[in-house]
């Protein structure tokens, strides 16, 4: 007997508590806004003031995307509700799976982007605010190899979280299982 896709028992409209969507779906403006900041930037000539600023936003953001990371975990491992599987058997597989890669990845990325502005013997400033030290001296010529999995970390994020969505607009629009709207805010 073949285990089902999904089952009414996993239809509940229940929804994750509001913290738990907001720090989703702002992880996820912010990882979107970062890969465009770094994309943008990277048509523009070298040393150009528009290109300098986004580098600098990209940092900036990138220090919130590394809070809202952090306080994501602590909320997830702490207080976050919850809910039943979005599906059975390979499903729930593929499910967990993504979303252990999506941290996993997330956590690597934000260690990149640390160690790469640090390679690059560069202070670094959110939003001017303040300065972050140096905490780790890293080797100036390590930096192209850093900044190269920093950019390939990011682009395998981009794509995971593409599947990510369209596995939610799929359960939405053809198994109509109530999972997207799990994670989505009461009308």
């Amino acid at each position: 007997m073949t285990t089902p896709i999904y089952s009414p028992a996993q239809t509940d409209p229940a929804r994750y508590d509001t913290t738990t969507i907001v720090l989703h779906w702002l992880t996820a403006a912010l990882v979107l806004g970062l890969f465009a900041l770094a994309e943008i930037w990277g048509v523009l000539p070298r040393g150009t003031p528009t290109r300098r600023l986004l580098q600098s936003l990209h940092i900036s953001f990138g220090l919130a995307f590394a809070a809202v990371f952090v306080l994501r975990v602590v909320w997830r491992l702490s207080a976050g509700r919850r809910l039943p599987p979005a599906g059975a058997g390979w499903v729930r597989v593929a499910g967990a799976g993504v979303h252990g890669l999506l941290y996993l990845l997330m956590a690597a990325q934000i260690i990149l982007g640390f160690l790469f502005r640090w390679a690059q013997g560069e202070p670094f400033a959110f939003f001017g605010l303040f300065d972050v030290p140096t905490l780790i001296p890293i080797a100036h010529e390590q930096r192209r190899f850093i900044g190269g999995l920093h950019d390939t970390v990011a682009w395998s994020i981009v794509v995971l979280a593409l599947v990510h969505a369209a596995a939610g607009l799929f359960h939405h629009y053809f198994l109509r299982d109530g999972v997207l709207r799990r994670m989505l805010a009461r009308r």
